[in-house]
């Protein structure tokens, strides 16, 4: 793990806290880095296998798996 310095807008952070209900700045900011990657393996993954409805929550997938 890496210890980096970086500026960020006071009111932008103050925002993602308030939206991601994250207790510190470096839970807010790790979120944050997670759903960026989430996002481009999503796209990563429609591109290669085609459209798909991917905002399945794991609990739709399960009972779709189950009524089979």
């Amino acid at each position: 793990m890496a210890k980096t310095t970086v500026v960020i807008d006071d009111e932008l952070l103050d925002e993602a806290l308030k939206a991601s209900g994250a207790k510190t700045k470096k839970e807010v900011i790790a979120a944050g880095l997670r759903e960026l990657v989430r996002r481009e393996n999503l796209e990563a993954l429609r591109r290669e296998l085609g459209t798909f409805d991917l905002a399945l929550s794991p609990e739709e997938l399960e009972k779709l798996r189950d009524e089979r």
